[in-house]
C-alpha cells in the first residue's frame, strides 16, 4: 500500500514549489521449510519530497529536488534466525532501507528543435544491495553514496528525424571505513546512449541505437574491473491499415562479443585446487538475433 499526495504553489512568475508526501506499508510473510525462519514482519515508511523550479527565462529553467525513498530487502531475510546452510544463528535484516537524494539541474529549449538538460545528483543509501553471482541472490551490505551528473539531449532537426544523446557519470562508494576498500562492486561509473529515430515517413519507421556501459569495479578495493560493453540495435517497421504494425528488430547488430554482467568470486573447475580459484565470471551478451513483431492496436 502506498498513498501519495502533493501540492504545487506558484509564488511568483519565476518561482514554483512542489511538495509531496508518500507513505508505504509492507507486510512480509514467510513460510520456510525451517520453522525457525518462518514468520511475518510489518514495516511502514514515509518519504517527503520537495522541488523548487525557477524560471522560465528564455525557454530555460533551473530546478532543485530533495526527497527520500527506499528499497526493500528479500522477504526471507526479514524473518531469518538460522542460516539454512550452516545452521548457525543469524540476525534478520531490515525490511525497508531508506534512501535520501538531492539534485540540481538546468534545462533549456533555447536552440530551436533542441531540448537539453543537465542534472547533478547525490544519493545516499542506508544499505547497499550487492548481488552474489555464485549464490544468485542479493545481500544487504554497507551504507553508500553516489555523486554524479546526467546530460540529456533531444534534437529534432526535421519532421522525419529525431536524435537523442545521453551521458551519465557516477561515483559510487561505501561510506563506512573498512580495510577491504570502499568501491561498490558492480556499480557503473559511465554510461551513454545515442539514437536516431525516424518516427513516420510514408508509413515507414525505424531507429538505430548505440548503448555503452563503462568498466565496473568487481571487488571493494577496485583492483579487479570488468570490460566495457557497447552494442548497436536496429529496428525498421511499416504501419499497415487497420492499426496493424510490423517491426523487424536486430539485437547486437554487429555481433559484438561482450558481457552483460561480470562478477569476481572463487570457483573450482576439474583439476583446480580444492580451495578454488578467484576469477572473473561473466554472463555473455546475446549474439546477433532477430525478431519480427506484429502489433495490433485497438
Amino acid at each position: 500500500m502506498g498513498p501519495f499526495g502533493q501540492a504545487q504553489v506558484r509564488w511568483t512568475e519565476w518561482l514554483r514549489t512542489i511538495a509531496g508526501l508518500r507513505a508505504d506499508y509492507y507486510r512480509f510473510s514467510v513460510d520456510s521449510n525451517l520453522a525457525a525462519n518462518s514468520g511475518f514482519r510489518n514495516r511502514a515508511i514515509a518519504e517527503p519530497k520537495l522541488s523548487f523550479l525557477l524560471g522560465p527565462w528564455h525557454a530555460s529553467e533551473v530546478y532543485l529536488n530533495f526527497g527520500e525513498g527506499f528499497h526493500s530487502n528479500d522477504a526471507r531475510g526479514t524473518t531469518i534466525t538460522v542460516d539454512p546452510r550452516t545452521r548457525q544463528p543469524v540476525g534478520p535484516v531490515s525490511p525497508l532501507v531508506r534512501a535520501k537524494s538531492a539534485d540540481v539541474g538546468f534545462r533549456t529549449s533555447l536552440v530551436p528543435g533542441l531540448q537539453t538538460s543537465i542534472t547533478f545528483f547525490r544519493l545516499d543509501l542506508a544499505s547497499e544491495l550487492v548481488f552474489n553471482g555464485d549464490a544468485g541472490d542479493t545481500s544487504p551490505s554497507r551504507p553508500s553514496r553516489r555523486l554524479g551528473f546526467e546530460l540529456q539531449n533531444f534534437y529534432k532537426p526535421s519532421r522525419w528525424l529525431v536524435i537523442d544523446a545521453d551521458y551519465s557519470l557516477s561515483r559510487a562508494r561505501f561510506t563506512d571505513f573498512q580495510t577491504i576498500g570502499d568501491h561498490v562492486p558492480g556499480s557503473i561509473a559511465r554510461a551513454a546512449a545515442i539514437g536516431a529515430t525516424v518516427p513516420d515517413v510514408h508509413r515507414f519507421f525505424g531507429s538505430l541505437r548505440w548503448r555503452y556501459f563503462g568498466p565496473r569495479p568487481l571487488i571493494e578495493d577496485g583492483s579487479v574491473r570488468s570490460h566495457s560493453t557497447a552494442l548497436f540495435y536496429l529496428d525498421v517497421g511499416y504501419t499497415l491499415p487497420r492499426n496493424l504494425r510490423l517491426t523487424f528488430e536486430i539485437f547486437n547488430l554487429f555481433d559484438v562479443k561482450a558481457s552483460d554482467v561480470d562478477y569476481n568470486y572463487t570457483s573450482r573447475l576439474p583439476g583446480e585446487p580444492a580451495e578454488g580459484v578467484g576469477d572473473v565470471h561473466f554472463h555473455p551478451s546475446e549474439s546477433r538475433s532477430f525478431r519480427l513483431v506484429a502489433a495490433y492496436r485497438f
